[in-house]
Formats: structure tokens, C-alpha cells, sequence
């Protein structure tokens, strides 16, 4: 452990000071949009997994293949999801070890690096195996961008900032559906589709450096390695080029800042510590309930058209497109009241839509109203997605705050690998109704924890929050 003197102190409440008074101004919103295009890849590759099955059925690669509980398209979802949890908790600490801006690059080169081997299996084995390695780096990924976003955004436009990252990111998810409709039934230039539309996904890889010169380190993740000096001149960095954006006009003069313990790294156990335990628990029965919100519907959204209406597969996934369409229009509505509620009743609000939208979507059989529900739930999960991100990074101190993320969001990807099993029980034996029944009922716990016991966390220091 390292802590640093009253002088060190002082320097570092300035620092935290400045960055928190900074304007949203052009370069500002570049970093996020940096940040964001950098994840853009990691949601294409995470979606990818619901459109791709449709290709490896087809081509027999999940036929008979089996292990434990786990077979055919159920062992593929189950590959990736066990990835994403051993990414996010096994290595969610890394970032906060090693860094924010070095993290974030090579955990995208680690998935980007295993999609493209993964693209050239000719095993369901191989297949999963190497999806499974490719879901280790995304889970990194996903923790790091929150803890980097909320760290270098100022307290004022923390919510807006969230928001439009998610909108960037989200906006990967139709694409990602419409190259699935194109390419997964065809073999362009023999290739099987399916490995098209994984080689577009490994090709983040190509922006890595482009976005690694571009976005620098977190100031405070380096004020908390003692690093006082490079915490100075990154934020000295930005606030030259905020100044450029505002044509020379002075910044507002920095106020008095709250300041953390420094320590370069701290202990897992410290979640449970009494000033964090019912954060922590909070965020653990959130996390493995909005699961069966968000992925029991994105997942299943082709299986559950073509069940209320009996079309085939092939106009499920045409349906299924058109409510992707407005993945990224939920993160972006939200910006217009981002930073104006507080964040814990954005999400409980969300939560209560999904549940309503999808009760009322399990009752149509025509069409149109079958794509204006699902478009309803689509927005919901995506403005509950935008507001979990960045709410669960705002609880914790820098030192643990990528460890803490990690630890709490891989309970979600420990409920999705059985979360497909029990929709699909829900599904044979209760139909739609009792699928959406189980939704509303996931919705209702999460409702529950983050009204009874999330903080308040609008508008104010990471540091204030995390005293």
C-alpha cells in the first residue's frame, strides 16, 4: 500500500478539480466517441452470437458435439458467455493494474485475434473453444470502457457521455443483423457466410493504434500509482485542447475537489467492506437478473416472432432486423435526460418498461404490433443498459472501481449461460406468455434492489460517491 502526503494531496484534488470543471467541448466528446467506436467492435462481435448460429447449424458444425449439459447451439451461447464471466471476474482487475488506455488496447487485439482464428474452425469444438477465448477478452473490454469513460468525462456530462457511448456502440447491432441476413444463408466465393460475417467482426484490430495514439491514460488511475507528474500534463493535455475548442476562452476556475486514499491497487475484499457491501450486493442481484430482460429478448427475438406467428426462419430474422434497427436510438434518447434524474430511477423506470412492453408484446399475433413492442423492449433494455454502465461505475473507488465492476457484471454472464436453458423451458411449456411472465418477474427484482438500495450518484465527484 502507498499513500501519498498533504502536499501530494492538495496537487491531486486540483487535478481531480480541473478535470470535473472542464466543458463538454469537441475534443472532450472525441475521446468518448474514440472509446466508444473502440467497443462498437466488441458489441458486433458480442451480437453476433445470436445471428451466426442459423450458419453453423447449416453447415453441421453443431451437430452431436456436447459438453456436459451444454450441446449444439446451447454449448456455442454457453462458450461465449463463460468467457465473458472469466473476463470480466477473473480479469476484470488487470485495468485497474495495469491501466485504462493499456487494457483497452489489448484486450480488443485479444478478441479480434481469437474471432479471426475462431473464423477458420472446422470443429463445433474448435468453434466454441476459441469463441470462448474471444469472450475472456470482450469481458475485459466491457469493464474497461466503463471505468475509462466514467474517469475522464466531467462529473456534469457523466450521464450524456454513458449515453452516447452506448448509442455508438449500439449502433453496431443492426449492422451486425443486416450482414446476417445477407451473408449467413450464402457461401460468397465458397466461404461459408457464417465466417464472413466473423472475419468483419475480428477486424477491429486494424484501429487499435489509430485509437490508443488518440486517447490518453486516465488521470486518475495515474494519480492513484503516485504518478502526480503524468496525471498534471494529461490533464494540462486537455484542458489546451478544450481551450482551442472554445477559440481561447478562459476555463472556469477549479473549486475545492474531494480526494481518495491512493493506492495503486486494492483488494477484492474491500467490496464487502461495511462502506461498500450493500453496493456491492445490490449491483450482484441487479446484474444477474437484467440478464434475462436484456438477453432473454435480443437472443430469442427471431425464435419468438417466428413462435407468435409461425413464419419460418428466414422472415423472423427480416423482423428481427427491423427491431434491431432501433438498438442504438434508446442510449440516444436518453441524452436528452441523462444528466437531469437521478440515475437510479432511470434504470428502475426502464425495468418497468421492459416488463410491461413485454407482457403486452406476448399478447399480439399481427405484424406491425408484434415490431412496435418489440422496438418498445429494444429501447428500454438498451436505455437499462446505458444507465447500469454507467451507474456501477460511479460506486467504487478508482483503485478497486475496474475490480468491482468486474466482479458484479460477471454475475450477468454467469446467468446468461443458463438463462437460455430456462427461456427455452419457459418456452416449450408456458409459450411466449410465460417467457415475458419470467421477464416481468427478473424485472420486478431488479426494480426492487436499485430503488431499496442504490445510492445517489447525479452530478456528483467520483470521489464524493465513493466516500
Amino acid at each position: 500500500m502507498s499513500t501519498i502526503d498533504q502536499p501530494a494531496q492538495g496537487r491531486a484534488a486540483d487535478i481531480l478539480a480541473r478535470l470535473d470543471r472542464l466543458p463538454g467541448t469537441r475534443h472532450v466528446w472525441t475521446m468518448i466517441t474514440l472509446l466508444s467506436l473502440g467497443g462498437m467492435f466488441e458489441l458486433y462481435d458480442l451480437f453476433m452470437t445470436a445471428y451466426i448460429v442459423p450458419g453453423l447449424l447449416k453447415a453441421g458444425l453443431l451437430k452431436d458435439v456436447s459438453v456436459s449439459i451444454f450441446a449444439g447451439p446451447a454449448l456455442f451461447v454457453a462458450a461465449t458467455f463463460t468467457g465473458l464471466f472469466i473476463g470480466t471476474c477473473a480479469f476484470g482487475y488487470v485495468a485497474d493494474q495495469y491501466g485504462r488506455r493499456t487494457v483497452f488496447t489489448y484486450s480488443m487485439l485479444w478478441y479480434s485475434a481469437a474471432t479471426f482464428v475462431m473464423a477458420f474452425q472446422d470443429t463445433g469444438l474448435g468453434v466454441s473453444l476459441w469463441r470462448l477465448i474471444a469472450g475472456i477478452g470482450i469481458g475485459v473490454e466491457l469493464v474497461t470502457i466503463d471505468t475509462y469513460v466514467s474517469e475522464l468525462v466531467p462529473k456534469s456530462m457523466r450521464g450524456r457521455a454513458f449515453a452516447f457511448n452506448q448509442g455508438v456502440m449500439f449502433s453496431v447491432v443492426p449492422i451486425v443483423a443486416f450482414i446476417s441476413y445477407m451473408l449467413v444463408p450464402i457461401s460468397p466465393f465458397g466461404v461459408d457466410g457464417w465466417r464472413w460475417v466473423v472475419l468483419i467482426g475480428s477486424t477491429g484490430a486494424l484501429f487499435v493504434w489509430f485509437i490508443r495514439r488518440s486517447v490518453p491514460e486516465s488521470p486518475r488511475w495515474l494519480i492513484n500509482q503516485g504518478r502526480l507528474d503524468e496525471a498534471d500534463a494529461v490533464t494540462t493535455a486537455i484542458e489546451k485542447k478544450v481551450q482551442d475548442d472554445l477559440k481561447g476562452a478562459a476555463l472556469a476556475t477549479p473549486g475545492s475537489h474531494a480526494v481518495e486514499k491512493a493506492e495503486p491497487l486494492g483488494r477484492l475484499a474491500e467490496i464487502f467492506a461495511p462502506r461498500y457491501r450493500s453496493r456491492t450486493f445490490m449491483l450482484m442481484v441487479f446484474q444477474f437478473f437484467q440478464t434475462f430482460g436484456f438477453y432473454g429478448f435480443a437472443a430469442w427475438v427471431p425464435t419468438l416472432i417466428a413462435q407468435q406467428t409461425g413464419i419460418n426462419v428466414g422472415k423472423s430474422l427480416l423482423y428481427s432486423f427491423i427491431i434491431a434497427i432501433a438498438n442504438p436510438f434508446g442510449p440516444l434518447l436518453a441524452m436528452s435526460f441523462a444528466d437531469k434524474f437521478e440515475r437510479k430511477w432511470q434504470l428502475v423506470a426502464a425495468a418497468c418498461c421492459i416488463g410491461i412492453f413485454g407482457m403486452l408484446f406476448s399478447y399480439q399475433s399481427t405484424m406491425p404490433l408484434l415490431i412496435l413492442f418489440g422496438v418498445l423492449i429494444t429501447l428500454s433494455n438498451n436505455i437499462l443498459s446505458y444507465s447500469f454502465h454507467n451507474y456501477q461505475a460511479e460506486l467504487f473507488p478508482a483503485r478497486i472501481r475496474a475490480r468491482a465492476v468486474g466482479f458484479t457484471y460477471s454475475l450477468s454472464r454467469l446467468s446468461a449461460i443458463f438463462a437460455s436453458f430456462i427461456i427455452g423451458f419457459f418456452l416449450q411449456t408456458a409459450g411466449t406468455k410465460g417467457v415475458f411472465g419470467l421477464i416481468a418477474g427478473a424485472m420486478l427484482i431488479v426494480v426492487v434492489a436499485i430503488a431499496g438500495w442504490g445510492p445517489r450518484t447525479l452530478d456528483r465527484e467520483l470521489e464524493e460517491i465513493s466516500k
